[in-house]
């Protein structure tokens, strides 16, 4: 095995740049096979920059000029492999970010096996398959020799020989000079003695770096103070001159001494650095910091002034004794590098001032600690202490104390009573159980106490008499005591409290949060409390609010939603109060006073009461009101309240859904002029007045699930960004000559009605997302069994967020007819890796089902190799991502459909059973699952005070943010669920979504609206009223599952050994018009055009081709089937336009006017054709072709015959019948297809904005214009109107086959077509393509008859 080793490494050390395939041959296979303690890591030189600039998220596989392939073992060393490769060492870089010298003795491929292993791959095969993949680099990355980074190089040290002179007279000539800067300093040395010959030091601190205009390239640097020195430097090039400058500039600008070296990957510090001795802050973070060595720790102390050095990140191991013999330092950091003792030489830092120690393995402290008397700050969070140290009595100095993330289990008062000068303790996270205090002694000095995320069942702290600020947020409280004294902040909610004992009364407190607790009254103190400003009493089981609550006159905020309120009491007096929070109580009237009392309110929100009415906005005509945001979702109000509205004239927001308002007055709006955002879904509207032209201000119109009619006249307002008006009955648009720029976001989905004119969508062009409803086909095919198994809706708002970073993946026909997938991914702050995880996401899965048929394994390996697949852009970015697929179990045929589920992050799923919701989904959030928090911890990462890993994210489980491994995991939770008739929905949604709709409210909100778009619409319109201002997404798949079994045939002993999904097939142009997969006009799938699309490139018509396509063979009985698996059925189909309005033979997008080959990812409108694409994504629709027969040659060009002579087919492009956003093309190489005229446009195309949902089979027809503006775009667009001349056209050379078939037929009966299964080819080795069944030649087709409903449709509605 060596021999073989150490042959194929000299082999692979020799090749220069190579693809992976031919990098990857045999011989590495061979080597591989057999031991899956065998495997290859990639080598990279040292020439290729760390992250080299990319396009895209695979551009971390770039092919580089010197990658080597290493065939080793997992017991192979670092020293061996630099033996074998005549190098000097390995370095090793993860996700992108620093460099780190291997040890000799470290193994690499057992490195990598580890970290595979780590992020959550389990069988070892696939473990040494992933090891192999040169992609795995963006992750885990090798190096033969360390990187050379420029801009590392310009920010630790510049250097060169240039011309300088000294002075500002002209006294001193100009010299040849070695010049360095470095740290603070400008170093002029000779040119031949830059180390042992005079050196010119100059301080640059609070100096002057200036342009010299009377030289080319030359700069002035000058030193601070009296007798600064000056010094002239001439450079040689532009380049060198900006480079000087700027980092001169930052130098001499700063106000301290202080020197950023962090995040460089450094050994040791450069040794120009020590001239520096005016340094006084050294910030060494994240590092591999050496002891040894002209720049390592041992050196240190050659700074005489140095009061701040940060060593944290550095994996020390052990305290570094030499930073003791620093004694001018007044503050260290080591945090974070696994040491386990601190030495007794820690008592020579008699200045220091702030310890911190955090994230080690520290469980005691030496006694000489307690001789810093000046120590006033010391971090000791995240180390393994059982106890608050003893040594800390001594330390009469120390204020603050963080031991948050120990092992604390017991809180003794007498121990801080000792310290008589601490007064900030964090013990977030220790599992504390018991506070005690065994003496009466009381506890003076302490003011704020962190006891957040124990395990605390009581908590008494009477005896700390100078406490003001108290968390104890997320505890198991039951009783709480608290002395009132000084009191002025008490955080307690997420806990069990049924009352809170304070004495005496708080007259210091101005903040409460009691929410999320079991309170059913208010204590009599919090209305006696004179300076309450902010009272937060939300979920709790409140009946009532005292009289004097609401009369206080210092609250200004009342957080009361999610009680049992059934009344407010009257306003006596007017009270500042300028937030009021009601929503989710059971109101039914608001005190008349509200609005002429509470003059300064400017919030309110009573969504989801059962309010008839509102009150006044004042006693008369003239209103005083500064009501600026009103949200009264969810009630029972009607048009009469509008009346009420107008005496808020400052009104900006004002949501008023779902409620019963059968017309909102138009004198009544137009008072409204300051009004940005009005939200009127979900009533019966069936108009939006006129006079919503007078709201010039006016961003946001929402008025879904209505029965408006008339286009509202909005569209010309100067600042409307966002118009929502689906689900209503709009028939036509009459539109203004032209349309404001602002609008970027219209959607018209859910309106069967409505017809674009060309007029119409020529002004629409520049609308970033357009959704609109694509055709809908015959209603015949509803009655088809299949089509009824499950349809879906899903809706995405970006709420007062500029971009949306939630995307939805959403294929009802998934690889075959009868399995589906849905997701959710959500990217918090950032669009990418949503939008990355929409378009790869499906492909992936589709994949792994060929490897294995285990739920947990392949739902695992598909979120881990997205992941991967994110490449660079899964560095520093991550996401939510939730996975559903429906499917059979594979173990028989005739099982029941189950439902797997796969999460990671904070996205959920949630099951309607019986009325009920069973939550499918497990939150990875550090507040919600304690077992991951113990995890975290374990691992040593520092969690902040908000619950965030390293203050990123509070999520222990995302897809990409790798730089964050190992505390954030990309494996995911898995659990499958089999499905009956008892299943009536599935709800997928974002964090956003859930933390403001319950399970409970988002089960009986569907339940009672049938159209899943609809549904979808109404919980995020719901989340919003409710106070979301993030991004939201919600997806509703409405299941439509019988009792009955599948009655179909067991298949053929011949098939027990065919890949999952069905065999082998040509792959259909489309689907019939009946098919299954067919959404209703309410299904939610949309189309969305992009800015750059005008009406101007639509084309004559959308013509579509069909013929019977049958396989012939030896005769078979044809099989049974049920109607959950029905049989696959072949339709192609021509028909040409009658008339050609244009003449040019070329379209904007590179592709013939008469090429009418099908493609996926079309969506069609009522005037309009539209495909969203993305080569990169979807490759389960992509199928390779083999090389054409001469058969298959002379077939395609029978076919592609036209009368005008020109082809019909270019490169076999076919279009698979499962679902998806891209084309499929058979038989070119992705390299070519990027070149071709008709693609290249297509690819690196971004979403425009948010989803696209994968469109259904039907509608995957295109005919791109014939002439049309040349425009660069990654849309297709093309007239879905067909002409009613348009008839059957048969080519001449097969007019004589078409007449004899028709012959044939027998006689037709009226009715739907069979619903389509798409067949695919799915190929069980990774590397190695599948050959696909070649295409049957036109003589082996069989003719089926077409019942003449159906040609009916075929002539019309396609």
């Amino acid at each position: 095995a060596m021999s073989f080793l150490q042959r194929n490494m000299k082999r692979n050390g020799s090749r220069g740049c190579v693809t992976r395939k031919t990098r990857f041959g045999s011989r590495e296979r061979d080597w591989l096979k057999g031991d899956p303690q065998r495997g290859c890591v990639c080598l990279y030189g040292g020439t290729v920059d760390p992250q080299p600039p990319a396009s895209g998220p695979q551009a971390s596989s770039t092919l580089q000029a010197d990658l080597r392939l290493v065939l080793c073992s997992t017991t192979t060393t670092v020293e061996e492999l630099c033996a074998q490769r005549e190098v000097e060492g390995l370095y090793l870089q993860l996700h992108g970010d620093l460099l780190r010298r291997l040890d000799p003795s470290e193994r690499p491929l057992q490195m990598v096996y580890d970290y595979l292993a780590a992020i959550g791959y389990q069988d070892p095969l696939r473990v040494q398959r992933e090891a192999a993949n040169s992609d795995l680099s963006c992750m885990i990355r090798f190096y033969s020799e360390c990187p050379m980074n420029a801009d590392q190089q310009e920010r630790t040290l510049l250097t060169g020989v240039f011309s300088v002179r000294k002075g500002k007279t002209q006294l001193h000539k100009w010299a040849e000079r070695q010049v360095l800067l470095c740290g603070t300093c400008l170093i002029v040395a000779s040119v031949k003695d830059c180390l042992t010959g005079k050196m010119h030091i100059l301080p640059l601190v609070g100096g002057k770096v200036e342009e010299v205009k009377r030289r080319q390239h030359c700069l002035m640097f000058s030193s601070a103070g009296p007798q600064a020195q000056t010094y002239f430097v001439n450079f040689d090039t532009l380049a060198d001159y900006q480079r000087w400058h700027r980092q001169a500039s930052k130098v001499v600008s700063q106000t301290i001494s202080l020197v950023d070296l962090s995040c460089y990957s450094l050994e040791e510090v450069p040794e120009y650095l020590f001239y520096s001795q005016d340094l006084t802050h050294l910030n060494l973070r994240h590092n591999f910091m050496s002891l040894q060595g002209p720049g390592g720790l041992l050196n240190l102390p050659r700074f005489s002034q140095l009061k701040s050095l940060n060593l944290s990140h550095n994996r020390l191991g052990v305290f570094p004794e030499s930073v003791c013999e620093i004694l001018t330092l007044t503050e260290l950091n080591l945090s974070c590098n696994g040491m386990n003792t601190v030495p007794a030489q820690i008592g020579n830092l008699q200045s220091l001032q702030t310890l911190s120690l955090d994230g080690n393995q520290l469980n005691f402290l030496p006694e000489e600690l307690g001789g810093l008397a000046q120590l006033s700050s010391l971090g000791l969070s995240f180390n393994n202490f059982p106890h608050i140290p003893g040594v800390l009595d001594r330390l009469s100095g120390m204020d603050r104390l963080a031991m948050a993330g120990n092992r604390v289990e017991t809180l003794e008062l007498g121990i801080l009573a000792r310290m008589s000068h601490l007064k900030n303790i964090d013990l977030r996270l220790n599992g504390l159980r018991w506070v005690k205090s065994e003496a009466l002694e009381a506890v003076k000095q302490v003011t704020q106490l962190d006891l957040r995320d124990n395990h605390l069942a009581t908590l008494d702290l009477s005896s700390i008499c100078s406490l003001e600020i108290l968390h104890c947020q997320r505890n198991q409280l039951r009783a709480l005591t608290l002395s009132g004294f000084t009191l002025r902040t008490l955080h307690a909610s997420s806990n069990r409290l049924t009352t809170v004992n304070i004495y005496p009364v708080p007259n210091q407190l101005t903040q409460m949060d009691l929410s999320r607790n079991l309170l059913e009254y208010l204590p009599d103190w919090v209305c006696d409390s004179r300076k309450v400003e902010v009272l937060d009493v939300t979920h709790n089981f409140l009946s009532e609010l005292p009289a004097r609550l609401l009369s206080s006159l210092s609250l200004r905020k009342l957080l009361a939603g999610n009680n049992r309120l059934q009344r407010l009491p009257d306003l006596l007096d007017h009270v500042p109060l300028e937030v009021l929070d009601l929503q989710h109580n059971k109101l039914g009237e608001l005190p008349e006073s509200l609005f002429y009392k509470a003059l300064n309110l400017k919030y309110l929100n009573v969504s989801a009461n059962a309010l008839e009415i509102i009150p006044p906005s004042s006693q008369s005509e003239e209103s005083l009101s500064t009501l600026q945001e009103l949200y009264l979702t969810g009630n029972k109000l009607n048009e009469n309240c509008a009346a009420l509205l107008v005496g808020h004239q400052n009104l900006r927001v004002l949501h008023m859904a779902y409620n019963q308002l059968l017309s909102f007055p138009a004198s009544k709006l137009s008072k409204l002029e300051l009004l940005e955002e009005l939200n009127l879904s979900g009533n019966k509207l069936k108009t939006i007045p006129s006079t919503v032209s007078s709201c010039k201000r006016l961003h946001t119109l929402i008025a879904h699930s209505n029965h408006i009619s008339v286009f509202p006249e909005i569209l010309n307002l100067p600042e409307i960004k966002l118009v929502d008006l689906s689900c209503n009955e709009l028939t036509e648009i009459l539109l203004p000559d032209s349309l404001t720029a602002t609008l970027h976001e219209l959607d018209l989905t859910g309106n069967s009605s409505l017809l674009l004119e060309h007029k119409t969508l020529n002004l629409f062009s520049h609308i970033t997302t357009l959704k609109l409803d694509q055709k809908p086909a015959m209603t015949a095919g509803d009655s088809l069994g299949s089509s009824t198994l499950w349809n879906h809706g899903y809706s995405e708002m970006s709420g007062q967020r500029n971009k949306l970073c939630v995307s939805v993946l959403a294929v009802d026909r998934f690889g075959d007819s009868v399995e589906a997938a849905y997701g959710v991914f959500d990217g918090d702050r950032n669009e990418e890796v949503p939008r990355l995880l929409q378009c790869t996401m499906g492909d992936v899965l589709s994949e792994e089902l060929l490897h294995s048929s285990v739920d947990s394994v392949y739902m695992s390996n598909t979120f881990l190799t997205s992941h991967r697949k994110l490449g660079m852009a899964g560095q520093k970015l991550g996401a939510s991502a939730l996975l559903c697929y429906i499917h059979h179990e594979p173990s028989e045929l005739g099982s029941y459909f189950s439902l797997t589920v796969a999460n990671v992050g904070s996205c959920q799923a949630v099951l309607c059973r019986d009325g009920q919701p069973v939550p499918l989904s497990k939150v990875f959030s550090l507040e919600q699952s304690t077992e991951e928090m113990d995890r975290v911890k374990l691992s040593k990462a520092i969690i902040t005070e908000d619950n965030k890993v390293s203050g990123v994210t509070c999520c222990s489980r995302l897809l990409g943010c790798s730089y964050l491994s190992p505390w954030v995991l990309p494996k995911p939770w898995v659990c499958t669920e089999p499905l009956c008739s008892q299943d009536d929905f599935l709800i997928l949604g974002n964090r956003a979504l859930f933390e403001k709709v319950s399970y409970q409210e988002a089960v009986c909100t569907v339940q009672a609206v049938r159209d899943p778009r609809a549904a979808a619409k109404k919980l995020c319109t719901l989340a919003q009223s409710y106070g979301c201002r993030d991004n939201v997404g919600a997806v509703v798949v409405s299941l439509h599952i019988g009792e009955d079994s599948c009655t179909c045939e067991p298949p053929h002993a011949s098939t027990g050994t065919e890949p999952r999904g069905p065999p082998p097939t040509p792959l259909p142009v489309t689907a019939p018009p009946g098919d299954p997969a067919t959404p209703s006009s309410s299904s939610g799938i949309a189309s969305e055009f992009n800015s750059e699309t005008s009406a101007s490139e639509v084309g004559s018509e959308a013509g579509s081709t069909a013929s019977d396509e049958h396989p012939s063979g030896p005769t078979v009985r044809p099989e049974r089937r049920c109607s959950i698996h029905p049989a696959a059925t072949l339709f192609l189909f021509q028909r040409q336009p009658s008339c050609t309005p244009f003449s040019s033979n070329q379209s904007d997008n590179g592709l013939d006017s008469d090429d009418e080959a099908p493609l996926e990812g079309v969506i069609s409108n009522g005037s309009k054709l539209e495909v969203e694409v993305d080569i990169h994504c979807c490759a389960f629709q992509i199928r390779s072709g083999p090389a054409a027969s001469p058969k298959d040659h002379n077939l395609d060009k029978t076919r592609s015959d036209y009368p005008n002579g020109k082809m019909r087919r270019q490169n076999s492009v076919v279009v698979s019948a499962t679902n998806g956003c891209l084309l499929a093309v058979c038989g070119r190489e992705m390299s070519d297809l990027k070149k071709s005229p008709s693609t290249s446009s297509l690819f690196g195309k971004k979403l425009s904005n948010g989803s696209v949902v994968a469109p259904e089979d039907s509608h995957n027809l295109i005919e791109v214009a014939v002439e049309a503006p040349k425009k660069k775009s990654g849309y297709f667009t093309a007239p879905a109107q067909q002409d009613p001349e348009d008839q059957l056209v048969v080519p001449p050379s097969l007019e004589q086959d078409v007449r004899e078939q028709l012959r044939g037929q027998s006689p037709m009966v009226p009715g739907p077509p069979p619903p389509f299964t798409p067949p695919s080819i799915r190929d069980p080795v990774w590397d190695h393509p599948h050959p696909p069944a070649p295409m049957l030649p036109q003589r082996d087709l069989a003719p089926n008859p077409i019942p003449a409903l159906q040609q009916e449709v075929y002539d019309t509605a396609l």
